[in-house]
């Protein structure tokens, strides 16, 4: 089985390499974006499993980024959006703008390996 490619959007290279180490010891082929923008090439450049997106980003931001995706004649994945921002205003635009789920941060290992599993259809969650 081809192994999963995840992109992983956070303008922090710490989380960035927090991210990808969990996904990675899990199992998952991981590539980074800085920006919605970067992101948005990336994602038009080659398919991904998945995206793992923060909200706040330079140049275009995680909400941004979801409703040009969302737009795109490309396969359509799901996207997990990490952020800070805790209000259900803020959960309520991710999903407006086509988040599959909204996770705070700092996520753990087990949490976002579940959710990613569960949104892969993949059997052990």
């Amino acid at each position: 089985m081809k192994t999963k490619r995840i992109l992983v959007i956070d303008d922090a290279a710490t989380v960035r390499m927090y991210h990808r180490a969990l996904l990675e010891s899990a199992g998952y082929a991981v590539e980074e974006a800085i920006n919605g923008i970067e992101a948005l090439e990336k994602a038009l450049d080659s398919p991904f499993a998945m995206y793992l997106v923060d909200v706040n980003m330079p140049k275009l931001d995680g909400y941004g980024f979801l409703r040009e995706l969302r737009q795109q004649e490309i396969p359509q994945v799901p996207a997990i959006m990490v952020s800070t921002e805790a209000e259900a205003k803020d959960r309520a635009q991710a999903y407006r703008a086509g988040a599959n789920a909204y996770l705070l941060k700092p996520v753990t290992g087990p949490q976002l390996v579940t959710h990613v599993r569960l949104l892969l259809g993949e059997a052990r969650a």
